[in-house]
């Protein structure tokens, strides 16, 4: 006879002092902790082209803007993420008691992958949409060439927009950048 499986069904707190010593990031997702998986070439060159857009077009104002290992608390469900990029308007405000999870983005961006892209879609836009200063949110294929963009124009109520070619321009709508898609898949080799 095959004994079952034990799953454990954790605490915010557990996961968080699990989190500070772990050499792994992990998400925290009703009671589950969800090891992150690392990002393929394709993946990373996309975060950090669109961490260095936004950090040179916003330099000077009142942003910050943060790559992969930054997390998220999204309080409503008390999940913990760790998008690939965000902005944030300063100051930052921070979970309290804590001082390295932030509150008040402003832009999400996730680098879609194959194992990830309908939660991303899905369940993680629905938690983020939680968050009151959430205005943007950008979906970037690094499969093929293709960005969604999802913008608040008020509460309850978001404009979807769809980009596929290399001369395509994105306009933000949370914080005034534009983003050229050839600039942003610049280099980047689709497979077969």
């Amino acid at each position: 006879m095959i004994a079952p499986v034990e799953t454990k069904t954790y605490t915010a707190q557990e996961y968080l002092e699990l989190e500070i010593n772990s050499q792994d990031r992990h998400e925290f997702i009703n009671g589950d902790i969800v090891l992150m998986a690392g990002g393929a070439p394709n993946h990373n060159e996309i975060t950090s082209i669109l961490n260095a857009i936004l950090r040179v077009s916003l330099k000077g104002q009142p942003y910050s803007i943060f790559a992969s290992d930054q997390r998220l608390w999204v309080p409503q469900l008390n999940n913990y993420t760790y998008p690939d990029v965000m902005v944030v308007a300063r100051p930052i405000e921070l979970q309290s008691g804590r001082t390295d999870t932030i509150t008040n983005p402003l832009l999400i961006a996730e680098v879609l992958s194959k194992g990830t892209k309908a939660y991303d879609r899905d369940e993680k836009f629905a938690a983020y949409r939680t968050i009151p200063s959430f205005q943007e949110y950008l979906l970037i294929d690094q499969y093929r060439l293709q960005v969604e963009q999802y913008s608040k124009t008020e509460a309850n109520k978001w404009i979807f927009s769809e980009y596929s070619c290399m001369g395509d321009r994105l306009s933000l709508t949370s914080v005034a950048v534009e983003i050229s898609l050839a600039d942003l898949y610049e280099n980047i080799e689709f497979g077969e």
